[in-house]
């Protein structure tokens, strides 16, 4: 876990393994918000096309392509899956939640984001799509700029910020 986030627990906490942390302190950085990601690509035709979502029928292998969709998405921003500090999961039948949870802890290891998760009856991107997970994480203040290059944040317009010249004095008649 990042070193600027730290888990927060009751202080009667019992001794258990729980796949998240009841909640975290965030002391820095700025806050990367993703889209829900399924197991389809993260890219697909809109109207959707049947065969962008010929996906596997068992929630581990859609776990497993969603946590590396996640992983990518985090990339592209400068992050990684540590960097994750709350999921929301929304899964189609709740029963193929301990699937879900030995696949995120394969990838998570002891890192515990908070996590919310749901059943619905079913996800908005295709009825294929077993689960669907947006995530908040925390980022370096250097942001990303729309090719992935680095971009500092805006400063103010040139016009109003002080110049380093100094100007000519005007000269008395």
């Amino acid at each position: 876990m990042a070193r600027d986030v730290r888990p927060v627990h009751h202080p009667d906490k019992r001794h258990v393994e729980m796949p998240y942390a009841p909640a975290l302190l965030v002391r820095r950085g700025s806050l990367l918000f993703l889209s829900g990601l399924t197991a389809a690509p993260v890219y697909h035709s809109h109207p959707h096309r049947e065969e962008e979502f010929d996906l596997p029928p068992h929630m581990r292998e859609q776990a497993v392509l969603l946590m590396e969709n996640l992983k990518t998405t985090l990339a592209a921003a400068g992050c990684t899956l540590a960097d994750v500090v709350s999921a929301t999961r929304y899964l189609t039948d709740v029963a193929e939640q301990d699937d879900l949870n030995a696949v995120w802890a394969s990838y998570l290891g002891a890192h515990r984001p908070t996590t919310t998760t749901v059943e619905v009856s079913r996800l908005a991107t295709h009825a294929n799509c077993k689960i669907e997970i947006s995530a908040i994480a925390i980022a370096d203040v250097q942001m990303r700029g729309p090719r992935n290059g680095p971009r500092t944040p805006p400063t103010a317009d040139k016009r109003s910020r002080p110049s380093s010249r100094k100007r000519p004095a005007k000269r008395r008649r």
